[in-house]
């Protein structure tokens, strides 16, 4: 029997302010865009992943209102759950693993992003969550 294939489990925030911008940051381990997330530790719960890593990137504490989309990095095998999010207190600041922080429009984080975490910032804009795939870069097609 072959071994059971192990992958990793983030999760995402997308805050999304009242006047529909969104709030991203450009990473400093790699210099992307992305919405702020990070790994999920073994003993919390997915909400409280993104309510830890949201504040941990950004200084912002965070409602999460629902879930928005699971990705999977084949690259890597990494797993991502995305949640839109509310602000509801803080002030947006850069961090440690956060060196810039931006409010954006859906077509800044288009023109911004690689297509695989763009993508999961304007899926939170949807009515219902998405499942993707991606390499890293691009969203594969079903």
């Amino acid at each position: 029997m072959a071994p059971t294939p192990k992958h990793s489990v983030s999760v995402a925030g997308v805050v999304v302010g009242e006047d529909g911008r969104v709030l991203v940051i450009k990473r400093d381990d790699n210099g992307h865009w992305e919405a702020p997330g990070g790994v999920l530790e073994l003993d919390e719960s997915f909400e409280d992943g993104v309510r830890r890593e949201v504040l941990e990137e950004t200084g912002l504490e965070v409602q999460v209102e629902r879930l928005t989309g699971v990705y999977k990095n084949l690259a890597h095998g990494i797993v991502a759950l995305v949640y839109r999010c509310q602000s509801v207190g803080g002030e947006p600041h850069a961090t440690e693993e956060a060196r810039e922080i931006r409010w954006m429009t859906a077509e800044e984080v288009q023109s911004s992003m690689v297509p695989a975490f763009a993508v999961r910032v304007l899926d939170a804009f949807k009515e219902a969550p998405q499942s993707r795939a991606h390499d890293g870069v691009n969203v594969v097609l079903k």
